[in-house]
């Protein structure tokens, strides 16, 4: 019974103390450390001047990630600068102090870097990073989801080297602590030497970001330059830049306020008055002549007045014509507007002071209208002028007693008189028609065979004759060539008695002998 009992309590002490160990932990804690200490190693760095003598791997890692330039010092540097703000002033005093130790903050100041910096004799420096918080925790890192981390940042850092934009990052000090690949490229473009640390600023960054901005900036490289849209994100103490190129952009706005300052220069020269509506039916647009035609003050006009506003202060100021009634004329305005929105409209004003305006609406993209006013009161003046001459050159056509007819190049007929259509009645078509009603209206002789023979040759000289007219009567024609080919017929009346089949006919018949008289019928 005393073994028995013996070994039972052993057995239970033994129980205990496995329960005791897995309730507080410490059998896999013990097992976990023992196997973090045999894996984890330091991160050290042993330098002469800029090349790396020798480093343990997670060191060597740590540099190929950081990747350009070449120069192995300048690349760490490129590390340790954003994380290390005083480490350049620092290690400048490390030949008299012999070690330098320096805090510093991993990623947004969540967690505390220590750098250990030691002057080893010969132009040798070594370099530690550790991280007093994981000292000894025994921190253990899923594999799997150390290999997805790595390549999800793989993949990140190589999108942001593939993108042409520029991209980089500021510390509190305005400082540029990160770059991707395009900016390092421009940045070595530039001639300024080897890239250390802090990085080159090729932008100009406002003092004060709130949030996020965008703005226009030029860079100048070799006498060329470039612009870009910056776009400014401020995320607590860091701002992250983007400058997406904007030389296409530049360009284009630069083509367009040429070609903008070209029609304004135009349409400022232009004598035709010129209003530009909105598709609202809001003046956008209007040049001087407008003010000059109309009398519309410039304050009116720069206020952009409706269109219906517009008119009513031109029927104020008679410049439009006079209605018989108010909604009449509302109602023809309202009919010039819909005219002129929905294809080319032309109207003409008489205005009361005797001015005479032509109106023109076109339709304009995005529903817009445009109207033109043209002053053509010396255009119509001249018309006028032009209509009363002809009209009195008619009328003295008309008073001759010789039948007169012009006949164009290509036989039509140009004018007659009124002796003419007297004579052989409504006037024709061209000179074959002419031809006929003389060929039906009298009798056919040599003196007609000689008329027909001089109207139809290419270029006739001056001839005359004589032929019997529609009643018998003697008639005496002659046909003179005029400018642009076209030929004047005239007939003129003879004082003789009429012919019969009785009467001899001779040459004291005509009225008017010609030295190339052909004879009479």
């Amino acid at each position: 019974m005393a073994i028995f009992s013996g070994t039972a309590s052993v057995l239970l002490a033994i129980v205990m103390i496995r329960i005791w160990d897995r309730r507080n932990g410490m059998g896999i804690g013990i097992r976990s450390a023992l196997a973090v200490e045999g894996q984890v190693q330091p991160m050290v760095f042993l330098f002469r001047g800029n090349m790396l003598v020798d480093a343990t791997p997670p060191a060597r890692a740590l540099l190929d990630r950081i990747g350009a330039p070449d120069d192995d010092w300048l690349r760490l540097m490129r590390w340790i600068g954003p994380h290390f703000p005083e480490a350049a002033d620092r290690l400048a005093d490390l030949s008299r102090q012999g070690r330098i130790e320096m805090l510093g903050q991993q990623g947004h100041g969540q967690a505390t870097l220590r750098l250990t910096v030691e002057d080893l004799g010969g132009g040798l420096w070594r370099l530690t990073l550790t991280d007093p918080g994981a000292e000894h925790a025994g921190i253990v890192v899923d594999s799997l989801s150390l290999q997805a981390m790595e390549e999800e940042l793989h993949l990140l850092r190589g999108a942001l080297d593939q993108t042409p934009m520029l991209v980089w990052r500021l510390d509190a000090e305005d400082r540029v602590t990160w770059a991707n690949a395009a900016y390092l490229r421009r940045a070595e473009s530039r001639g300024d030497g080897a890239l250390g640390w802090p990085l080159p600023r090729l932008l100009d960054t406002p003092k004060q970001v709130p949030g996020s901005s965008t703005r226009r900036s030029a860079l100048e490289d070799h006498g060329v330059v470039s612009w870009f849209d910056c776009h400014t994100h401020r995320t607590g103490d860091q701002v992250m830049m983007f400058a997406l190129p904007a030389d296409a952009a530049v360009r284009a706005e630069r083509s367009l306020r040429e070609f903008v300052q070209t029609l304004t220069k135009t349409f400022a020269d232009l004598p035709i008055g010129l209003a530009i509506f909105d598709q609202k039916r809001n003046l956008q647009l209007f040049n001087p002549a407008l003010i000059d035609l109309t009398g519309l003050p410039t304050g009116f006009l720069t206020a952009r007045p409706t269109l219906f506003d517009f008119l009513d202060q031109l029927r104020e100021l008679r410049m439009v014509p006079e209605p018989k009634d108010y909604r009449s004329w509302r109602q023809h305005m309202a009919n010039l507007e819909s005219a002129a929105a929905t294809g080319h409209h032309v109207e003409t004003w008489s205005l009361p002071g005797g001015q005479t305006y032509r109106v023109t609406g076109r339709p304009h993209p995005d529903g817009a209208v445009a109207f033109l006013f043209e002053n053509i009161t010396s255009e119509i003046s001249l018309t006028r002028k032009f209509r009363a001459d002809l009209m009195l050159g008619a009328h003295v056509l008309d008073g001759l007693d010789d039948a007169l007819a012009v006949f164009a190049p290509t036989g039509q007929l140009v004018l007659c008189n009124q002796a003419y259509r007297g004579l052989w009645g409504a006037p024709p078509a061209d000179l074959s028609a002419a031809i006929r009603t003389w060929e039906d209206a009298t009798r056919t002789g040599p003196g007609f065979a000689a008329l027909r023979e001089a109207l139809t040759l290419a270029e006739p000289p001056k001839t005359g004759g004589a032929m019997a007219g529609p009643e018998g009567q003697l008639l005496g024609w002659t046909v003179t060539n005029l400018s642009g080919g076209r030929r004047m017929l005239r007939f003129r009346p003879s004082a003789a008695q009429p012919l019969t089949s009785s009467h001899a006919i001779g040459a004291d018949m005509l009225p008017r002998p010609l030295p190339n008289a052909i004879g009479a019928d």
